[in-house]
């Protein structure tokens, strides 16, 4: 069963650790970044509940006990779109900005072939990259509008529920 995810969790807590670092959870900054760590810390103020499957599971429980998909961009995207119903949140992906909800993870792809930067929108304003703001670790941001990224392409992935 697929429960209702609550997005004014996720974007209230989104809001409250954008400019600092919850003591709870590592801060991955110097270690290539900590904008996906912030995403899954947002995704779980949303849903509450971890996937504690080895490997492909998506939960931390200190920095050297987490999940890939916790902290790694795409290792959530894969997590968030699996195919199986098991605990977590879950995700549709779209490249349509209409589908975008505060409370929804934006993935950003720069340059090569993998998407890099990991958002949470707290803000819906219409469908323009001008009209979406997000919040996000590496590079701390809050309320910022996705136009003022440079980036070759994005995905919205839509946070449909989760899943107990």
């Amino acid at each position: 069963m697929l429960y209702a995810y609550n997005r004014e969790a996720a974007v209230a807590y989104a809001h409250q650790w954008a400019f600092g670092r919850n003591p709870r959870y590592y801060d991955f900054e110097r270690l290539g970044g900590d904008c996906t760590n912030f995403a899954s810390q947002c995704l779980f103020a949303g849903c509450g509940v971890m996937n504690y499957k080895p490997v492909f599971g998506w939960y931390y429980r200190s920095a050297r006990d987490r999940a890939p998909a916790w902290t790694g961009v795409e290792f959530l995207h894969n997590f968030l779109v699996r195919p199986e119903t098991s605990p977590g949140p879950a995700a549709v992906v779209s490249r349509e900005l209409a589908m975008a909800q505060p409370g929804d993870v934006l993935q950003l792809r720069f340059d090569g072939s993998v998407f890099q930067h990991s958002p949470v929108v707290v803000e819906v304003r219409g469908a323009t990259a001008d009209d979406i703001l997000v919040a996000a670790h590496s590079l701390d941001a809050d309320f910022r509008p996705l136009s003022s990224y440079e980036y070759a392409e994005f995905r919205v992935l839509h946070i449909v529920g989760f899943y107990r």
